[in-house]
């Protein structure tokens, strides 16, 4: 079989040292970016970014309110930045913490959203490898980033950060708010470094599964990915790479609106089905009930990722990832098959990422149509 090696699996096998190298860097940062008074003053979080950003938000949503307590939102941010209800900014001194991720910090509806936040009393944590940009200045206190430089492909190493940083950020508020103590923090922390050692020992067996299922899957017309709670983060990232890797159908739905939806479509032989499921989550049951019907009852050709198998395939296909010792770590890695997966694909059938920004995708080139957009502050 020809091997087709491509700039996510370049980016997936650096993922294990940029784990610890990040976490290095931004744990200490995170002890120190919000004061103790301010985070004793916060009585609601609202996480918000586009894109992978958004995915990362998804993906620690239900960590910030099991850590810390407080009740957490995911809100896009051009519903934040045009229809959020402004009676819910600033309802009290700094209140609500909404937290910006964007790497570049550039994108234009989530400097917006910030600056509108900012407007109406509340008090914005913008994490950016980009101080100087739109969200950087716009933002009450930034947390930076440093990704080192690496070669372009569909978001794999700023996606893992941008989760590894608002792990971090939860662990911390939780620790400060004295909901656990800081031994057990730590503990925390130190789940999420094994988690980068895990990656590493698991990725050779990944990539070859990974691999072959794309030499069986690549020409597939469309996609499923299909998750619920924070393993719901990964099926968005999941639909978002065959976007860009490869140009085809996808979509990401939870467990029990594909139930009611997704499996009446037809030509089910050219639906590529890929099931998240962590171990700890609470929906595992309902999971294997999708499973049987996806894999058995349609002989949809179906991939379960999750960190064990705690259910029967029947005759589905699994990948396994890191298993970590706390629910809320696991998303950390959970996305990698995904990336390997339609990375593969999109070279197996000679497609570019993004298009290339070439011929009518050329309005895209170097993000504009996410950049030059009129910033309205409401």
């Amino acid at each position: 079989m020809q091997s087709y090696d491509n700039a996510m699996r370049r980016q997936v096998y650096s993922l294990p040292s940029l784990i610890e190298e990040q976490y290095r860097d931004l744990e200490p940062k995170t002890r120190k970016v919000l004061t103790t008074p301010e985070i004793f003053s916060v009585q609601r979080i609202v996480l918000t970014g586009c894109g992978d950003s958004h995915a990362a938000a998804m993906a620690t949503k239900y960590t910030f309110e099991r850590l810390t307590g407080i009740p957490t939102e995911v809100v896009p941010a051009i519903e934040l930045a045009r229809n959020y209800d402004e009676r819910q900014l600033g309802f009290a001194p700094h209140n609500p913490l909404v937290i910006a991720v964007s790497n570049s910090g550039n994108v234009a509806r989530v400097g917006e959203a910030i600056k509108r936040v900012v407007k109406h009393g509340a008090f914005a944590l913008g994490i950016t490898g980009n101080e100087n940009s739109l969200l950087g200045e716009s933002a009450s206190r930034v947390l930076p980033l440093s990704v080192p430089q690496f070669e372009s492909a569909p978001g794999t190493r700023s996606y893992l950060v941008s989760v590894l940083a608002l792990l971090l950020m939860a662990i911390r508020i939780g620790e400060v708010r004295g909901r656990y103590t800081m031994d057990q923090a730590m503990a925390y922390r130190n789940d999420i470094l094994r988690q980068g050692v895990l990656l590493e020992e698991m990725l050779p067996a990944m990539d070859a599964s990974m691999y072959k299922l794309a030499d069986k899957w690549r020409s597939m017309e469309a996609f499923d990915f299909i998750a619920s709670g924070s393993d719901y983060a990964a099926a968005f990232y999941g639909h978002a790479k065959v976007f860009e890797a490869m140009g085809k159908y996808a979509m990401c739905v939870n467990t029990e609106e594909w139930l009611h939806l997704n499996f009446f479509m037809r030509r089910f032989d050219k639906i590529g089905t890929v099931v998240i499921c962590n171990s700890q989550n609470p929906a595992l049951s309902r999971t294997a009930e999708l499973v049987s019907h996806s894999a058995k009852d349609l002989n949809r050709s179906t991939l379960v990722v999750s960190d064990e198998l705690a259910f029967p395939l029947n005759g589905a296909e699994h990948v396994a990832v890191p298993k970590s010792g706390f629910a809320q770590t696991g998303v950390l890695t959970q996305f990698v098959p995904l990336a390997l997966l339609t990375g593969y694909i999109g070279e197996m059938i000679g497609e570019k990422d993004g298009r290339g920004c070439e011929g009518n995708w050329s309005f895209c080139t170097g993000g504009a149509a996410i950049k030059n957009s009129e910033i309205i502050v409401l």
